[in-house]
């Protein structure tokens, strides 16, 4: 019989190679150690038919350490072997079974394999694993598709959870979901108070093909716990729960009929709010429950006449003639007072202080400490001699109802309310001490303050009159500037100033919105203001308006959230305005209370400024060392937040921090670390890089956002660390840090306290809250508000001072030379740039040193 020769199969046995010829007839395993014959003839009619298969192999999957099988059949065919990774699988591992197609008559070959999890992961990571069969007949060969052999897992961390949410009745609601990477992808399906959501037989729940679980209309039944659960083949996880609140706002009935005529000629009618009636938080009805009119003549009851008339109006005219007597004497009484406090409030320490510098402790010498600057010490080029004419006066009575007053307000140059022998004080310019405890106690007890946080460490407060003075949050870039007037004459407030947590506050956030600024509340509200004070925070937006749509919130009494301007579209006559620097935003406002800067992206170009900062521990006995990343939104007070959180973790800052723009392009942001020296390091992180999903980064609901690289050392003597960290957005901006230090002998000066080097006083009032004093500023305001022919007036004043855009601000307040100084002395308390303020001042009154020397005929 002739020889056919078809491909050769080789396989290892021992240190014996054993090759296979293929006959016509059968075929002859030959080796020194393996040998058998296995003869199957097919018939004459069917010897020029090519195999075909019957069943192929398909993609299996590993569970824990359970192996798989492949199977392949296939007619007609003298002989079929499996090939897996290119390599031939050994004849020993092959389970083949004979049969015969009763309906055809040909022969019918199956073989089985089985593979181990072993065998997958000596390639695990280079390529897919991969098995196909191939059949042999006496034409020829066929291949069969190939199998891919993956091991199945799911990790426990979802990428991303579902948020909590409280949304008004009818509302939609979108709770977002990204399950935890796994092989084979796990599929998702929701839950409601352990309950499976299906979306077939309720409509209003809507499944999106990226897992996330939209609810079109708010039910009040919506209200529950929202559970993501993830499971594939291996296993079954369950996300975080997320509270979702249906509130109810409440609306009115219809008005009650109006009841019969009173005999004081008054009716009355009234309605209810029950429909709907408020509910889960809702607010209540806005608007009076009962209304009142005045009868007509012909309804209203006659119930004097004659006599009894002339005796009413006898009484009215003696209550209204006392009554005026009464208020002419407490107009005196006021007067009186008011004159012994206006007389002169201000010790002679103002006229000799001219513009000398406050004491402010400067910052170390040789060590990085972001937005501050040295405070000039030319002042001497805005003084004025003394008025030796003017004295200092006293007023009668106490500044405060309480008998505490003196204790309170002691300090080492003098109190700042002397008690004198006749029982009046005398104010004097420093600082004011603080008593947080009772000062949070008294604020606890009035209902509007119940929110307020009980920290006091972030919370300032002092007492003020009509001098002003100025309330700082230490190392947040959070301040508050009263001006001098704006509390009246005669007033005397306590206020507040305080950050929120932004996790304790229901901020609604809709679509592409984002909180830029932190939430701060300043109070008490509602008191009277006469001009507006200057709210200084930071915020973290791009500051490239074209790409946004940044309005400032304000919370109403009843907790919600309001939109009180949108910059770029400010209105003069408002009581709020805002000017948006590169880093901080200053706010105007006649109103005291809680605001928050929100910001809309307009495109994607629209980005936000992260701070990046890398922590590792400040000593280390262990093979492990942890790098810890934080991705925070660029605000100072987030960063006193996080640097007091790593102090008392152990840890310490091991490079500067680094500053990435994050834009609106729904790409999550990734971390990855390279260049280790390989002989001594190794990261224990399983993937390539780590991800932070973007919308736990934009929303900015998470303040301490962070991950955490695991990096192992061979040996404890090993201390030197070099490596590159890699942190970039998805198709957008990124950096990388190379990163070159001793663990345990790193002696840099890159600790903490070096970031928190704002050391002024939380409270100043007076005069020593500015750096113009106070007959000073009066001066330039007399001699700038006055309109100049030739322009030499306030209007020069702000152009000189790059404050041009607000004009029609300034132009609106009577004083607008007293609103640009006030800017002035928000944007310049930390530098005290007063060099720059004198050379514009000199240069608008025309080779004169000072302008309020320029004469009303030069104008």
């Amino acid at each position: 019989m002739p020889l056919h020769l078809g491909p050769f199969v080789r396989w290892r046995s021992g240190l014996v190679l054993t090759w296979i010829c293929l006959f016509s007839s059968g075929f002859t395993f030959i080796g020194g150690e393996h040998s058998a014959t296995v003869t199957h003839p097919l018939p004459a009619a069917f010897s020029d038919l090519l195999p075909h298969f019957l069943v192929e192999p398909d993609d299996v999957y590993i569970v824990k350490n359970k192996p798989v099988t492949l199977t392949c059949r296939s007619t007609p065919a003298t002989q079929i072997y499996f090939k897996c990774n290119g390599e031939w699988v050994h004849q020993d591992q092959h389970l083949i079974e004979h049969d015969v197609d009763p309906a055809t008559g040909l022969p019918v070959m199956q073989v089985k394999i089985d593979i181990s999890r072993q065998q997958v992961e000596k390639i695990f990571g280079l390529e897919d694993y991969w098995c196909q069969c191939v059949a042999w007949s006496t034409t020829g060969t066929q291949k069969s598709q190939k199998a891919y052999v993956r091991i199945a897992y799911l990790r426990k961390n979802f990428e991303e959870e579902p948020l909590g949410k409280e949304v008004a009745l009818d509302q939609e609601i979108l709770l977002r979901c990204h399950p935890p990477e796994g092989v084979p992808p796990a599929e998702v399906e929701w839950q409601r108070n352990e309950e499976l959501i299906d979306p077939k037989t309720d409509p209003n729940f809507f499944i999106t093909v990226d897992h996330n679980l939209i609810i079109k209309q708010a039910r009040l039944a919506d209200t529950g716990n929202y559970t993501c659960v993830a499971k594939n083949i291996v296993a079954r996880r369950k996300s975080s729960s997320a509270t979702v609140i249906v509130y109810v706002d409440g609306g009115w009935s219809e008005w009650s009929k109006w009841s019969p005529c009173g005999a004081d000629c008054t009716m009355w009618r009234s309605r209810e709010c029950t429909q709907p009636t408020p509910g889960t938080g809702g607010k209540d009805c806005q608007g009076l429950d009962l209304q009142s009119l005045n009868c007509t003549s012909e309804q209203c009851p006659q119930t004097a006449s004659g006599a009894e008339d002339v005796a009413l109006y006898v009484g009215i005219v003696v209550v209204a003639l006392c009554l005026t007597l009464l208020l002419i004497i407490l107009v005196l009484v006021y007067r009186r007072k008011k004159e012994g406090l206006d007389a002169d409030v201000a010790d002679s320490s103002i006229l000799t202080t001219g513009f000398q510098p406050m004491g402010i402790k400067p910052t170390k010498p040789g060590v990085w400490a972001p937005r501050r600057a040295a405070r000039s010490k030319n002042s001497h080029l805005l003084t004025i001699q003394p008025d030796l004419t003017t004295t200092t006066t006293s007023y009668q009575g106490t500044l405060r109802s309480r008998h505490e007053v003196a204790g309170k307000f002691s300090m080492s140059n003098g109190p700042l309310l002397e008690p004198l022998p006749n029982g009046s004080h005398t104010l004097h310019n420093g600082k004011l001490p603080s008593d947080p405890n009772d000062f949070m106690n008294r604020l606890s007890s009035q209902t509007y303050f119940k929110t307020l946080p009980r920290d006091n460490v972030n919370t300032s407060y002092g007492t003020f009159n009509f001098l002003g003075g100025r309330l700082t949050l230490p190392n947040t870039g959070i301040s508050l500037l009263i001006p001098p007037e704006a509390i009246p004459r005669g007033k005397i407030y306590e206020i507040y100033l305080t950050i929120q947590k932004k996790e304790d506050m229901r901020l609604p956030l809709a679509g592409c919105q984002t909180l830029l600024s932190p939430v701060v509340s300043c109070g008490p509200p509602g008191v009277v203001l006469t001009r507006p004070v200057i709210l200084s925070m930071d915020h973290c937006s791009d500051a490239c308006l074209e790409n946004w749509a940044i309005r400032l919130k304000k919370q109403s009494y009843e907790g919600t959230w309001e939109d009180v301007l949108q910059l770029g579209e400010e209105v003069v006559s408002e009581p709020y305005y805002c000017q948006l620097e590169a880093e901080t935003c200053r706010v105007f406002t006649e109103q005291l209370g809680r605001f928050a800067l929100v910001g809309e992206s307009l495109s994607m170009a629209a980005a936000k400024r992260l701070k990046l900062l890398l922590f590792g521990p400040a000593y280390c006995s262990t093979l492990e060392y942890n790098i810890r990343i934080y991705c925070m939104d660029d605000t100072q007070d987030l960063l006193k937040e996080v640097m007091q959180m790593e102090r008392q973790l152990g840890g310490r800052l091991i490079d500067e921090p680094h500053v990435l723009l994050f834009k609106d392009s729904y790409h999550n942001l990734r971390l990855s670390i390279h260049d280790m020296p390989q002989a001594h390091w190794r990261s224990k992180l399983l993937a390539g890089y780590q991800e932070i999903p973007f919308y736990h980064i934009w929303s900015g609901s998470q303040r301490t956002l962070h991950c955490t690289f695991t990096l192992e050392r061979q040996s404890l003597s090993t201390c030197d660390l070099t490596c590159t960290l890699c942190v970039w957005q998805v198709e957008g901006e990124g950096q990388s840090f190379t990163l070159d230090f001793n663990i345990s002998k790193d002696i840099r000066p890159l600790d903490s306290d070096f970031l928190l080097m704002d050391n002024c006083t939380p409270a100043l009032a007076g005069p020593s809250a500015f750096q113009i004093p106070y007959l000073i500023r009066q001066k330039i305001c007399s001699s700038l508000d006055t309109p100049c022919p030739n322009g030499a007036d306030w209007r020069l004043l702000a152009q000189r001072l790059k404050l041009d855009r607000h004009m029609s601000f300034f132009a609106s307040k009577a004083s607008p030379t007293s609103v640009i100084l006030d800017l002035w002395e928000a944007q310049h308390f930390h530098s005290g740039n007063l060099n720059q303020l004198a050379a514009v001042m000199a240069e608008i009154g025309k080779q004169e040193a000072m302008i309020f020397l320029v004469s009303d005929g030069e104008c």
